[in-house]
């Protein structure tokens, strides 16, 4: 599965027609990312593109500095700051592309990093999103959580990445330089085909933030499509600009939105015997928060569940899996990835069994 090599056409590629690129940028007082990291994305050698940047409400000057220093940068300003989901699905409406780009304010890329992901992305009709490898802009030996190599799913709700399962990073080697199909794509730098955003209806606005990509792409993947990892482009991201890993709002996010995600897109049959257990690890983690000393993170994961159950209750989360025909569950873990990692000490994506894996 994973040794499945993908053939990228590259020659001529830059004589040929090139579709219409769009790099959106969701921004919330980031002021000084855009000043380190936008001189970068502009000097894209990709010849048909335009940087857009959505401006969540910021309350610092960052659309004044756009305004100064790129006066060339299109600016749609939303009302609100609603969070990462609402604040795309606002922007997006109002851009024309072939293929958006979702690249957070906090990446640096390298001339050439869009040409091998779209080329990769023309090669198949149902290739409908893609990510390139993303690595760390503090140590730039190293992967990224956020992504990392291509992203992948365990059978009980668990996402984690060539190059990062949990919190254990591992170095590039080189292990992961074969472009192929994945279960999710980072929202950090998500290509994405526009129509299929348009079929899609965007990110699920109720996630805020953290894991909305992966329900994106799961519900892509219900409907047959396929999404991929690009080994031939690289960016560096220094994550955690908005919400760093310590803070209790991300636990309750990551926590809730989880189960929401679960219930979105598994059957109804495997979601009853999937979400109990999966609340059952949660409890373990608050335990562990506890002992930890880390009570607002215990605290977080309590009201993670408490909201999800009145969601569940009251039918807020209904299931959108019955109406798709063709699934397609490439790249989900067969086991549990908390006991390969934590109780077998398989710390590194390649200690996982390819056979594994659908």
């Amino acid at each position: 599965m994973v040794a499945q090599k993908v053939e990228i056409y590259a020659g001529g590629y830059e004589q040929m027609s090139q579709p219409k690129v769009a790099i959106v940028i969701l921004n919330w007082n980031g002021k000084k990312y855009l000043h380190d990291f936008l001189p970068s994305v502009m000097a894209s050698t990709y010849t048909n593109f335009e940087v857009v940047v959505g401006d969540n409400a910021s309350t610092d000057d960052s659309v004044e500095f756009l305004r100064t220093t790129y006066p060339d940068i299109a600016i749609i300003q939303n009302d609100a700051n609603y969070g990462f989901t609402g604040g795309y699905n606002r922007v997006l409406k109002q851009v024309k592309a072939d293929y958006y780009i979702l690249l957070n304010s906090d990446i640096e890329v390298v001339p050439g990093w869009m040409e091998p992901v779209i080329a990769l992305m023309e090669t198949d009709h149902l290739i409908a999103a893609a990510a390139p490898k993303i690595k760390s802009f503090r140590q730039k030996t190293h992967f990224e959580h956020a992504g990392a190599a291509g992203g992948f799913i365990d059978h009980f709700g668990y996402p984690f990445c060539q190059g990062r399962i949990f919190f254990d990073i591992e170095e590039d080697r080189g292990q992961y330089n074969v472009s192929h199909e994945v279960f999710w794509a980072s929202g950090a730098a998500l290509f994405i085909k526009k129509k299929y955003w348009d079929e899609c209806g965007g990110f699920d606005d109720r996630f805020f933030a953290h894991m909305e990509e992966i329900d994106l792409c799961w519900r892509l993947k219900n409907k047959g499509l396929k999404v991929m990892y690009c080994a031939e482009s690289e960016v560096y991201h220094v994550g955690g600009g908005t919400l760093n890993a310590e803070n209790p709002f991300k636990t309750y996010l990551n926590f809730r939105n989880n189960l929401i995600l679960l219930k979105k897109n598994l059957p109804f049959g495997r979601a009853c015997f999937i979400i109990p257990v999966r609340i059952c690890f949660d409890f373990i983690a608050l335990l562990r928060f506890l002992s930890e000393g880390k009570r607002k993170d215990a605290w977080a994961v309590s009201r993670a569940h408490q909201s999800f159950l009145v969601r569940l209750f009251n039918k807020s989360i209904t299931s959108v899996k019955s109406r798709y025909r063709n699934y397609n569950l490439h790249g989900m873990y067969k086991k549990s990835v908390i006991i390969a990692f934590f109780a077998k000490g398989k710390k590194h994506f390649t200690d996982l069994d390819p056979s594994d894996f659908l």
